[in-house]
């Protein structure tokens, strides 16, 4: 949705574009977020959060190998730098994920073992915290953004009218991000409790 009202005035395209943007931004890590979540099925993203000390420098694991997913209940990861096998097995097991890591010296192999309905709903309510977090987020740049337009109402930068209908814009776009993240988190909340 464009802020067509705002874009339109020169005072409030700044403010716009910059709400905009950092709604989008929100979203897009909620959408991270959901990606890195277990389900039942083994996903190269399950990785993403699991960081390692590569030599100083607190690296994603992502980063240092190839991960992929041969079977539905396997992930493989190849270390380029075989080093780093240990430090990978020990990052993983730290984890809050629930993996248990075998290794060749040369690969790593993760089996995904099928979630307990237990799991499946600490999971669920995990994913519930996490969205309430970003809808947070996104009530903040709300709050910046109607904070940013009440100045310019009050210092005679824009009328009444557009100080209305640009919060109007505003909060029409707030609950179509915050609607986004909720129909998202319905998906993978379908997709966690699904056996």
């Amino acid at each position: 949705m464009a802020l067509s009202t705002m874009a339109g005035i020169p005072a409030l395209k700044d403010i716009a574009a910059d709400i905009k943007r950092r709604m989008e931004q929100a979203v897009a890590g909620f959408q991270a977020n959901l990606a890195s979540t277990r389900t039942g099925r083994a996903s190269v993203h399950m990785l993403d959060q699991v960081k390692i000390d590569y030599y100083g420098t607190i690296t994603p694991v992502t980063q240092l190998a190839q991960i992929s997913t041969p079977e539905a209940q396997l992930i493989l990861i190849q270390p380029w730098d075989p080093t780093v096998i240990k430090e990978i097995e020990k990052a993983i097991l730290t984890s809050e994920l629930g993996f248990n890591p075998q290794s060749d010296g040369k690969v790593i192999r993760l089996p995904v073992p099928p979630m307990t309905e237990e799991r499946r709903r600490e999971v669920v309510k995990h994913l519930n915290r996490v969205l309430e977090e970003y809808r947070t987020a996104i009530r903040n740049v709300r709050r910046d953004g109607n904070d940013a337009l009440k100045k310019l109402a009050k210092d005679k930068k824009i009328s009444e009218d557009e100080e209305k209908r640009a919060l109007d814009e505003v909060q029409k776009l707030t609950d179509d991000e915050i609607r986004k993240m909720e129909e998202l988190s319905r998906k993978k909340e379908a997709e966690v409790m699904q056996v």
